[in-house]
């Protein structure tokens, strides 16, 4: 193989270390570096030393180191073999990193576990090329932003797991609400995570969490749903969760076979054991006067016999006590009339009011006198 007369980066541009592919060289070969660039002359897994911007010629004038490595003296000629490796120390700001797959959390209000994922980005610059190289990249071909986050996946995902899972209990709040605190997770976790990546040489810019999210098909995030559902309606009619299953309790009471007076008493034990007073039994008895304690069911009313007197039901057609026929009827065309008091027949259009036949005052049909007038009737 050909000994290469200039070596230039040719790598992709998110790559942040960078080999070239021949290891052919010559203390006449150049290496141009570009800004934001940096190049690590590596012999035997050795770094023999760290090229600026510039052109560079691999002489051992500008590598004192190289003369000990391949026995020339100083300033002679010769092949050699070597890596070299270009690190990129551009800022990249646009690293996208997640927890997919989700994290198991318990949500601290509801104690349900619930699976999270966290989604984001974060800004990098390798600050030490030396130790980047040799403690990171190895004997990769090459490093870019991928492969960085699939190494610090772990780290990645243990902190905002401990970060997340904090917020959510030193707040007391549940994971539906932990988007109100983003900027706060995302602080908490650049300080984490900035000395870890240090050690490796490189530099955190910055971190952002932009997304903490629960699945919306999943079962437990659907029941969490409907609990933040029923706390914002009792918040809005200003009961709190006791007065709420009292009120339950007061209506499966009322649908069970019973009086008004099972529900009233099933009311007052409630009251009593909610310790609530008068408060909570006036709306013991505003609610129950409102609900059906009759479970669907039609009642019947009482009325009076016309002859005797005694209470029977409405829709019996005769009295059981004397037998007289039950309701108000025509005087004229004997139609049942809708109610007592009625003034005309609505069959024959008949007057139902009863006159005394001197004065021609209304009098009660019962009546033996006309109280106006006197006449016997």
């Amino acid at each position: 193989m050909a000994i290469v007369e200039v070596v230039k980066y040719n790598g992709k541009p998110n790559v942040m270390a960078w080999k070239y592919p021949s290891e052919e060289l010559g203390t006449w070969t150049q290496v141009i570096v570009n800004e934001t660039q940096e190049v690590v002359f590596v012999k035997e897994g050795k770094v023999l030393d760290i090229l600026g911007p510039g052109r560079h010629t691999l002489s051992t004038e500008n590598i004192p180191l190289l003369s000990k490595i391949i026995n020339l003296p100083f300033g002679g000629k010769s092949p050699f073999t070597a890596e070299i490796w270009y690190i990129n120390k551009i800022f990249a700001l646009d690293v996208k990193w997640g927890t997919a797959p989700a994290i198991q959390l318990q949500d601290p209000k509801y104690k349900v576990f619930v699976p999270v994922t966290a989604f984001g980005q974060f800004g990098i610059k390798v600050d030490d090329s030396k130790k980047f190289l040799t403690k990171l990249v190895g004997t990769l071909p090459s490093f870019d932003h991928d492969v960085m986050v699939k190494y610090f996946r772990g780290l990645l995902v243990s902190n905002a797991k401990n970060v997340i899972s904090g917020y959510l209990v030193n707040k007391n709040i549940s994971i539906l609400e932990i988007n109100a605190y983003i900027s706060e997770i995302s602080e908490e976790l650049e300080k984490k995570l900035k000395p870890e990546l240090e050690k490796y040489g490189i530099e955190l810019v910055n971190f952002y969490v932009t997304s903490i999210e629960a699945p919306e098909d999943d079962s437990a995030v659907i029941k969490l749903k409907e609990a933040l559902s029923k706390r914002a309606e009792m918040d809005i009619v200003g009961y709190d969760y006791n007065t709420a299953r009292s009120f339950d309790t007061l209506e499966s009471a009322a649908k069970n076979e019973g009086s008004g007076a099972n529900l009233m008493g099933a009311g007052i034990g409630l009251g009593m054991g909610l310790g609530v007073g008068g408060q909570f039994g006036g709306q013991m008895s505003s609610i129950s006067s409102k609900i059906d304690t009759t479970g669907g069911k039609k009642t019947t009313e009482k009325i009076k016999c016309n002859k005797c007197g005694s209470e029977v039901d409405e829709n019996q057609k005769f009295c059981p006590e004397c037998g007289e026929k039950i309701g108000n009827f025509c005087k004229e065309c004997g139609a049942k009339l809708a109610r007592k008091g009625q003034k005309f027949c609505p069959e024959c259009g008949a007057s139902q009011v009863f006159t005394c036949p001197k004065c021609k005052k209304e009098i009660d049909e019962k009546s033996k006198f006309c109280p106006e007038c006197g006449e016997k009737l």
